[in-house]
């Protein structure tokens, strides 16, 4: 939703740079309290992994759980449980909609290309007028939350 349309919703606003970090703090807690008991499950308390199987178990745990535990929560409550902590919530910029599954995974996808030089795209967060990172201006979506 354009500037002109956020105002239409008076009692929100563009959710800043801050209130993102600490969303996303809330978020990785909540990723380590759920894999690291099932990382230890798989591995034990080995500090080497040999076993090519277990690499397997690694990578659902680290990589896929992640990809669609976030997705699923932006496609079904449109924000993450850090944002939900918040009230924030992840919408089309155009439309004010939930996301699409499409956009969903573009959004997850384009947090890479944000961080690759050296965390720049999530830092434009502060200097966008509608506090938009990188990912968000590439799957067309805005993070707002109440006024205060």
């Amino acid at each position: 939703m354009s500037g002109k349309e956020l105002e239409k919703f008076g009692a929100y606003q563009y959710a800043g740079f801050w209130a993102r970090t600490g969303a996303s703090l809330i978020d990785t807690v909540i990723l380590l309290c759920v894999s690291t008991p099932l990382l230890f499950l798989v591995y034990g308390d080995e500090a080497q992994h040999s076993d090519s199987w277990l690499m397997g178990g690694d990578f659902i745990i680290s990589y896929v759980m992640p990809l669609i535990a976030t997705i699923l929560f932006w496609i079904y409550k449109s924000a993450t449980p850090g944002k939900m902590v918040i009230k924030a919530m992840v919408l089309d910029s155009k439309t004010g909609a939930k996301l699409s599954t499409k956009q969903a995974i573009i959004r997850y996808l384009a947090y890479f290309i944000s961080a690759i030089p050296f965390g720049l795209g999530f830092f434009w967060v502060a200097w966008d007028g509608k506090k938009q990172g990188w990912h968000d201006k590439i799957a067309g979506t805005v993070v707002i939350r109440p006024k205060h």
